[in-house]
């Protein structure tokens, strides 16, 4: 810089010092902690305090995702892996040095006159294997270096957690210790960083050191977690660890089912509804039981079709229907209709003898053979005008051991609740969403209703195979009559072969286990997501689902819509959002008049 004295003409060149830091000085004051505590068995970096440890010695097998169970621990935790390629002429001229000493030992032994080791023997083999492979350029050998860096708020916290690490390398006979007086080395290895400051290793050839991946993660995240097509993969909610989103689709895994668990309020059923709204953004169809009108707007909203099942209903379900575009004879669905009709004619005639049973049998047969539908009708051509209730009644009528039975169908056919079941079916499944619901039924026709919409349904997946979901909103109701549960179970075990997605909702997980159809039904689920849940279930939850003790003590603080969302082996803890269009369709309220 240059001055201009006022007294002289001369000008001088003045040096003013640099007072200000370089900005990437500014940048690393900011992130840098105040201070750091380097102890012999710790290092506190701020507010916080980290323990590093390296392995020294691993078992003779290590399986492939041996990690998982480590990278799965719901801890704050850094692990860094290195591997150093070995130069593959220098270890060939080592092993050479080294299997040259061995038979020495075993010339001299022999010599001697000693017992043979067969530790030698077996090093000897071992030896001259890994130099042919390294020859033939099938192997590679590395130094390879493993640490973990645990950290917590205090020093007990500290050690509880340094037991939980020891415990798990233990169990797998997997040899750890501390970086004692070496821990700021030991941070700075396990830093995002790329560098080694413990160079503490092993060497192991490339099938030991790929054992390391992949990394079988709890964690359905980091990035975008794409399980199958992406253009069949949806948005279930954001990791709240990660903040990253969930991307998944359901009919990749072994099956497309799903259990939603959580006390009321938790978020389930709005949880529920996006995922129908992307799915059908996919092309996909969707049908829903509904108990209680929830999802009577949503229908609205998205143009679908929705169906209320009572007595008062202008919609019927004709049960002695056919599906029509099915691979099976036209003998086959007979007699797999007839045994639906039997079930659900012995849910509306209690106390049906084995005697009564046979009647019934061979009534139904006769049944549709008043309308010339027999094992050897063609289904797929023409119109088929199928039977009703009234018409099995008459035939019962007219034949020996059934006027008893054709008493009890009168309510069904011409008395109170004859519009019921005594009509041809007038509901169409053409829509891409289709709502049944169930909550003006009467409490004596639910079983029935239940039992016939659901059969309804199988009977249109069977006939035309494609990926479907199908949702049971408060799926307890099925699961207090044995029927229904059972055919709910069924849907659960053999959807996957006709494509179908079972999604089952329910509030309290001993609805489920109280039935002897309940476990089945979990057990088929490959995907569960549990909300926020009652302290009373935790334990039974845990137990059901295998959760460590960090996710059930979690279970009942979730926030609405918060969720450990479980696909297969896989967890993450996730946050349903949406976007604003999303939530205007997925909220149930109406506005408010003014």
């Amino acid at each position: 810089m240059f001055l201009k004295d006022k007294f002289s003409s001369q000008e001088e060149k003045i040096e003013i010092p640099q007072v200000l830091p370089q900005k990437e000085e500014v940048l690393k004051d900011l992130l840098a902690p105040a201070a750091v505590e380097v102890a012999p068995n710790y290092l506190k970096l701020g507010s916080f305090y980290a323990k590093t440890f390296f392995v020294f010695s691993y078992a003779k097998y290590l399986d492939f995702g041996w990690l998982q169970s480590l990278i799965s621990l719901n801890e704050i935790f850094d692990l860094s892996i290195f591997f150093h390629p070995i130069d593959t002429s220098q270890a060939l001229k080592q092993l050479r040095k080294k299997i040259a000493q061995i038979e020495a030992q075993i010339i001299e032994d022999e010599e001697k006159g000693k017992v043979r080791d067969p530790s030698l023997e077996i090093a000897q083999r071992n030896i001259e294997r890994l130099r042919d492979a390294l020859q033939s350029a099938e192997e590679k050998l590395f130094h390879v270096s493993l640490y973990v860096t645990i950290w917590a708020e205090d020093l007990t916290s500290l050690k509880r957690k340094e037991q939980d690490v020891l415990l798990l390398f233990k169990n797998r006979m997997i040899y750890v210790k501390p970086a004692i007086f070496q821990h700021l080395e030991g941070v700075n290895s396990t830093f995002p960083l790329g560098v080694d400051e413990l160079e503490v290793y092993n060497t192991l050839d490339t099938l030991p050191a790929s054992a390391f991946f992949p990394f079988v993660s709890a964690d359905l995240s980091p990035g975008l977690f794409f399980k199958g097509s992406e253009e069949e993969a949806i948005l279930y909610g954001i990791n709240i660890v990660s903040q990253s989103p969930v991307i998944f689709d359901r009919f990749s895994l072994e099956n497309a089912n799903m259990l939603i668990l959580a006390t009321s309020g938790a978020g389930k059923s709005y949880f529920a509804k996006l995922e129908i709204i992307r799915s059908l953004m996919l092309g996909r169809e969707i049908i829903i039981i509904d108990p209680e009108n929830e999802y009577k707007l949503l229908s609205e909203k998205l143009g679908g079709s929705f169906f209320p099942v009572s007595i008062a209903s202008e919609y019927n379900i004709n049960p002695f229907d056919l599906p029509r575009e099915m691979g099976e004879s036209t003998e086959e669905l007979l007699k797999s209709n007839i045994l639906d009709l039997t079930t659900l004619l012995k849910m509306i005639i209690k106390d049906i003898t084995s005697g009564e049973e046979a009647v019934l049998d061979r009534a139904i047969l006769e049944t549709y053979r008043s309308r010339d539908i027999t094992p050897e009708t063609d289904l797929s051509k023409g119109k088929i005008e199928f039977p009703t209730l009234s018409d099995l009644a008459e035939v019962l009528y007219n034949m020996e051991g059934g006027k008893r039975l054709a008493e009890n169908l009168y309510p069904y056919t011409k008395g109170s609740f004859a519009g019921f079941l005594n009509q041809p079916t007038n509901v169409d499944l053409t829509n891409k969403l289709v709502v049944f619901s169930l909550r003006d039924l009467e409490e004596e026709l639910r079983p029935i209703a239940m039992f016939l919409t659901l059969n309804f349904i199988w009977k249109a997946i069977r006939g035309n195979l494609k990926r479907r979901l199908v949702l049971i909103d408060e799926a307890w109701y099925l699961m207090k009559y044995p029927d229904s549960a059972n055919f709910l179970a069924g849907l659960a075990k053999r959807g996957r072969k006709y494509q179908l997605g079972l999604t089952v909702i329910t509030q309290n997980i001993s609805d489920f286990l109280n039935s002897p159809y309940g476990m089945p039904i979990i057990s088929n689920s490959a995907l569960q997501m549990l909300m926020k849940q009652s302290p009373a279930n935790v334990d039974l939850i845990q137990k059901t689902f295998h959760l460590s003790s960090a996710a059930k003590a979690l279970l009942p603080q979730l926030d609405v819509g918060e969720g450990v969302f479980i696909a297969g082996l896989r967890q993450a803890l996730i946050k349903v959002v949406s976007s604003y269009v999303e939530h205007e369709i997925a909220s149930t309220s109406r506005p408010q008049p003014a």
